[in-house]
């Protein structure tokens, strides 16, 4: 019964839905804040979540990669939005990141020392051009790139211990970024939500190495550089 009630409700939302959807984005729709992108100055929030992943490059050939499993984190932030033009916009997007990967170092025995964990808390500070199409009805697909500068909390970068002598991973405390995504603007009657998609490419080597320049942990790494791909929803 409990099922039931529950197929139910969902199916009377959807159709639900569905007639507001015709409404709004059908073949001949009602058309929501018309005049929204002529503002010169606009503010808006984002909610959204993200998968963050090092790009190592090797010094020597190790044998076998170091592993990288991300995880899913959450976004949250601001967002500030100058026209620029008809079809060009300059946006700030300053945001909270919180993320977190694990590493498996297969070149060591211990199964303890072999993981570490690397949580990272980011502020992330995007400045990024927005291209978008011609709208049609209350739907404007628009692509973004631009570069970004990011303030990792915890980097660990000014603890002295080597990595070996605890579970920590050393890294960068600031790092640079370009970015380069595409989302798509849906026109509501009091509000404008914007899904999007953003690929994140640092351009800096991160990693702090050890005083042991044969360390396990960071001997043989040439360079570490953080790629992410960031889903937002914005609302307007």
């Amino acid at each position: 019964m409990k099922k039931a009630l529950l197929y139910t409700l969902l199916l009377c939302g959807l159709g639900a839905q569905a007639q507001i959807g015709t409404r709004v984005f059908g073949k001949d729709p009602i058309i929501n804040l018309e005049n929204f992108d002529k503002q010169r100055v606009h503010w808006g929030y984002f909610l959204g979540f993200n998968s963050y992943d090092f790009k190592f490059d090797y010094k020597v050939d190790p044998g076998k990669d170091i592993i990288v499993k991300s995880t899913t984190g959450f976004n949250v932030g601001l967002v500030g939005n100058l026209r620029l033009f008809e079809y060009l916009d300059l946006r700030f997007e300053p945001g909270l990141y919180y993320t977190q990967r694990d590493l498996a170092f297969p070149n060591i025995q211990d199964a303890y020392d072999r993981l570490r964990e690397v949580k990272s808390t980011y502020i992330h500070f995007p400045l990024l051009l927005k291209f978008s199409s011609k709208r049609v009805g209350n739907v404007r697909p628009y692509l973004t790139g631009g570069v970004s500068r990011t303030w990792n909390l915890d980097s660990n970068e000014f603890v002295k211990d080597d990595n070996i002598t605890g579970d920590r991973f050393r890294m960068k405390t600031w790092t640079n970024n370009y970015e380069l995504g595409f989302g798509i603007d849906l026109y509501f009657e009091y509000f404008k939500f914007s899904p999007s998609i953003r690929g994140v490419f640092s351009f800096d080597d991160e990693i702090i190495r050890d005083n042991d320049p044969s360390s396990p942990y960071t001997g043989n790494i040439g360079s570490m550089k953080t790629r992410a791909i960031l889903v937002n929803f914005t609302f307007h």
